[in-house]
């Protein structure tokens, strides 16, 4: 199985970063990790708010921690509120079921990371996740 690099995760947050600006979203945070939930990078644009860094993290973290992207997350958060509630206590507020994350996938389809984004709406913060991991050669789930 193929491990991020940094190089990918730099990549990713580069392309992310290309596409907000080409589509004019507002300021971004984008934020890489590995498969361990490990930050492998992460990127804030000029004018983004604080809480872009926790925010895209803790989409991200969520991701690869539950093996889907943040928007089915969020999906399955409306049916089971308290199970989420729980998660995120459990992981000390490093988790969030909003969509504006996704997995990275290796050629084989192995997880290899996730990437999350924050400051626009949560499809603007899905699409350059999706954008970024594309750029990257890899495939994002």
């Amino acid at each position: 199985m193929q491990t991020l690099t940094l190089s990918q995760a730099q990549q990713i947050i580069q392309a992310a970063l290309a596409k907000s600006k080409e589509k004019g979203f507002k300021p971004m945070g984008v934020a890489v990790i590995d498969a361990a939930g490990n930050l492998k990078a992460f990127a804030s644009e000029d004018g983004a708010s604080m809480f872009r860094f926790d925010i895209a993290r803790a989409k991200a973290w969520g991701a690869v921690g539950m093996g889907v992207s943040s928007r089915v997350l969020g999906q399955r958060a409306k049916d089971n509120p308290n199970f989420f509630v729980a998660l995120a206590a459990v992981g000390d507020g490093k988790f969030v079921p909003q969509t504006g994350a996704v997995l990275i996938k290796d050629a084989a389809g192995h997880v290899i990371g996730a990437v999350g984004a924050s400051g626009g709406t949560g499809d603007e913060d899905e699409e350059i996740c999706m954008a970024g991991v594309q750029a990257a050669g890899l495939v994002s789930g």
